[in-house]
């Protein structure tokens, strides 16, 4: 089970990340969950939105250059080592971790990590193997 993330290439330069949002806004679009990676001349801003499709689309036709990525998100036990124990599950199965990000999302004792995995199949596998709960919307 796999989640849809929407990567948007930015210019490095002050208020293109609110265009983004204010953007994603007026369609009526709700971020879930939200990073952003920078260099001195562009960013990569990675959403997980609950209407990927129609974020990719009114994203694109408002001029900005976006992709959409299979990611993971597992909910994890808000506790220490939580993050470390699945990530000890991966580094077993020789997975490597390109990149992750925790989400908005807020239940009790819980927290929800977005995986951007080498091998994303074999992530998966990896995840139903140790009876992790993914999550496929929210």
């Amino acid at each position: 089970m796999a989640i849809k993330q929407v990567s948007v290439f930015l210019e490095n330069s002050s208020g293109r990340l609110g265009e983004v949002t204010k953007t994603l806004a007026k369609a009526g679009i709700n971020i879930r969950a939200i990073s952003i990676a920078d260099t001195a001349d562009f960013g990569i801003l990675r959403l997980i939105v609950d209407n990927d499709g129609a974020a990719f689309r009114v994203l694109t036709e408002n001029g900005f250059t976006t992709r959409t990525t299979d990611v993971a998100a597992v909910e994890i036990d808000d506790t220490p080592g939580s993050l470390a124990k699945i990530l000890d599950f991966f580094q077993g199965a020789g997975i490597n971790i390109e990149y992750l990000y925790a989400s908005l999302e807020s239940k009790v004792n819980k927290a929800v990590i977005i995986f951007k995995m080498d091998d994303h199949e074999t992530g998966l596998s990896i995840i139903r193997e140790h009876g992790l709960c993914m999550i496929d919307s929210f």
